[in-house]
């Protein structure tokens, strides 16, 4: 009997060998070490400026400057999904005339810096300001607000449109085939079937898109927006003061992480079928 308990009663699990104090893994811990003392020095640094003249001064026009950021990256976002729904399915098409260009399209716009399309719209567009003239669209690209919002629409699109392609084609066939089975038309069986799950898929890079797009909308201050980064630049013009770069560092840090959890939460949310 008291070897039939024995046999049952769980042994307890033998305890791991202590991890040995090697090069690689001292160096990593002074490496946190150095990081945590940074990040405390900063936090220090910017709560004793936080009441500081540069502050006081320039408060405003951070908060005006961070609003027309948000403004640039989510009106860009809006027009670029729009327009990333038509290349995508001419992306996917096997009609060579519809998906060749829309390929290209892709292909540009992916493969060139944003820099260079912001630089290639807002300045290219004065060497054709007659033909531009002639067909009435010189007031849309003499104004730097809509050739910003033009050239981040263009190169976002180009991104989702890739995202949108490669969550649909990880549908499922057999959704497809299924809506047809029921009779459904082809763009019936798109948009009530395919593109919901799609989207599941694609919430992920959809996030990190628009994390990038925040950052890379600092370019908008190059080409005369005052942006976040617009005014960051005009206050350090005018003061030469360091801080001005750290301030502009925390309030794109806020954006980020405000929007890394608003995502998750929606992303837990709209996913929470697919846990149980």
């Amino acid at each position: 009997m008291s070897s039939l308990v024995q046999s049952i009663t769980p042994r307890p699990a033998p305890a791991r060998p202590a991890r040995a104090w090697s090069a690689t893994r001292i160096a990593g811990h002074v490496l946190m070490a150095m990081w945590i003392i940074a990040g405390a020095c900063l936090v220090y640094y910017l709560a004793s400026n936080i009441f500081s003249p540069f502050v006081q001064k320039y408060w405003g026009k951070y908060l005006e400057g961070f609003v027309v950021t948000l403004q640039i990256v989510f009106v860009s976002l809006g027009l670029g999904a729009a327009l990333s729904v038509p290349i995508a399915l001419a992306r996917a098409s096997k009609v060579a005339l519809l998906r060749w260009p829309a390929y290209g399209y892709v292909y540009f716009f992916r493969g060139t810096p944003l820099l260079a399309q912001t630089f290639l719209i807002y300045y290219g567009a004065g060497s054709f300001r007659a033909e531009l003239t002639d067909v009435d669209l010189w007031w849309f690209f003499r104004d730097a607000w809509y050739c910003i919002i033009f050239a981040f629409t263009l190169n976002t699109s180009a991104y989702q449109a890739e995202i949108l392609r490669g969550a649909v084609e990880n549908v499922s066939k057999g959704q497809w085939e299924g809506g047809r089975a029921l009779g459904l038309t082809q763009p019936v069986i798109f948009f009530k079937i395919i593109l919901p799950q799609a989207l599941m898929v694609a919430l992920r890079p959809y996030g990190n898109e628009i994390i990038l797009m925040i950052k890379g909308s600092a370019i908008a201050s190059i080409v005369t927006i005052y942006d976040l980064m617009g005014e960051t630049r005009r206050a350090f013009s005018r003061s030469y003061d360091f801080q001005a770069y750290i301030w502009a560092a925390v309030f794109y840090l806020i954006a980020v992480e405000t929007l890394r959890r608003i995502w998750d939460r929606l992303e837990a949310k709209l996913t929470r079928h697919l846990k149980r």
